[in-house]
């Protein structure tokens, strides 16, 4: 259990640029106050102390903003980011490295016993105020946009938005935007490849630009260890060109 707080406290250092110190974090993050408490109320219920794993979670509940019933299941390295509103059932899964913002509602569909809740694979991110209802599956490294409903299975790798939620085709270069947002320490807090918002279309002409000039500096690198120069990173690249160098000649 403690392995699994050290790991939710942080992890906050690699999904919010806005934590300092994990005083900070331990201190003034509900998100991180809910799973702590969560993961003593889920080995309360667990041991089937109901009533007790029950009353430890509507005290949560109370002091974040965050209901999460005792029964669910969470893996490890998850991030609740904001938190208020955030609903979890007691038969939602939420498998390792999953983010969820606020607002968000793991919810089920119907009344009776049994599995009613979604199971999110690894790395799922869940976006603010987006509702996933029923036993259904969303894949590993699925999207859900900001506000989406979801009520069928998403696919891995997916990304779903509207209501209700539809899974959108990937762009030919939506693994080169991808890749570049990781390369540069981007993320664009669960943003759709095609939502019709001015802003998404602003970022990903940036994400463009900057897959477009990292082509160029690739090409003119390859030109340079054609003439013989030694360029095997961006340093030795100013080197090159380097102008009191230049000036020896």
């Amino acid at each position: 259990m403690f392995k699994q707080i050290k790991e939710d406290i942080s992890v906050v250092f690699e999904r919010d640029p806005a934590a300092r110190t994990h005083w900070e974090i331990i201190t003034t993050y509900p998100g991180v106050h809910a799973l702590v408490i969560h993961r003593f109320s889920h080995w309360l219920w667990s041991k089937r102390f109901f009533w007790l794993a029950r009353f430890v979670s509507h005290i949560s509940r109370w002091l974040t903003g965050i209901e999460i019933h005792p029964g669910a299941t969470i893996g490890q390295r998850v991030f609740i980011d904001h938190g208020m509103g955030v609903v979890i059932g007691e038969t939602a899964v939420i498998g390792d490295d999953c983010t969820l913002y606020h607002g968000v509602t793991l919810g089920g569909t119907s009344w009776n016993k049994g599995k009613r809740h979604p199971t999110l694979e690894q790395g799922v991110v869940i976006g603010a105020g987006a509702k996933v209802l029923g036993p259904i599956i969303i894949g590993k490294g699925a999207k859900i946009g900001s506000n989406a409903v979801v009520v069928k299975d998403v696919p891995t790798n997916a990304t779903a938005v509207g209501i209700p939620a539809r899974i959108l085709e990937q762009e030919e270069n939506s693994k080169q935007r991808d890749d570049m947002a990781q390369k540069i320490g981007f993320s664009a807090y669960a943003v759709s490849d095609n939502a019709n918002d001015p802003m998404t279309k602003a970022i990903h002409a940036l994400l463009d630009h900057a897959i477009a000039q990292d082509a160029k500096l690739h090409e003119v690198m390859t030109q340079l260890n054609k003439l013989g120069a030694d360029v095997d990173s961006d340093a030795e690249v100013g080197k090159a060109f380097d102008v009191d160098a230049f000036k020896k000649l």
